[in-house]
């Protein structure tokens, strides 16, 4: 699922889950998950709101984790993408989501030797 960081000012305040993935990866029942961030793994606790309206994960390690991920120039004005994985019940992998969507066709690489030219001459005259 697609997530992003929250900023407010200069920042990182948590991570915003949305709504329609609070309902499809989040039982009710359930008050914190598991985070692996790189190598730390951190247990999230999950407020009441985050099912009523407030899809969000507030949690000072991750939050620096977020922080130490935000590019210097970017100043945190702008929230990022991130991916989070199911690993198992209750827990997620968290990591960067890939900007551009994947093909289902590999890439092939065309080197400009390969590339043939041709002039193609119609035998019309020369344009005056």
């Amino acid at each position: 699922m697609l997530v992003k960081s929250q900023c407010i000012g200069n920042r990182v305040t948590g991570l915003v889950v949305g709504q329609n993935n609070v309902r499809r990866y989040f039982p009710r029942n359930v008050k914190a998950i598991n985070l692996k961030l790189d190598h730390l793994m951190i247990e999230c606790g999950l407020t009441a709101g985050f099912w009523d309206g407030e899809p969000e994960i507030h949690d000072p390690r991750l939050c620096l984790w977020l922080e130490s991920k935000q590019s210097r120039e970017s100043n945190c004005r702008a929230s990022l993408p991130f991916s989070m994985v199911p690993t198992g019940e209750g827990a997620f992998s968290l990591g960067f989501a890939e900007l551009q969507p994947r093909s289902k066709w590999p890439r092939s690489e065309v080197r400009p030797s390969d590339l043939k030219f041709a002039l193609n001459n119609s035998g019309a005259g020369a344009a005056a």
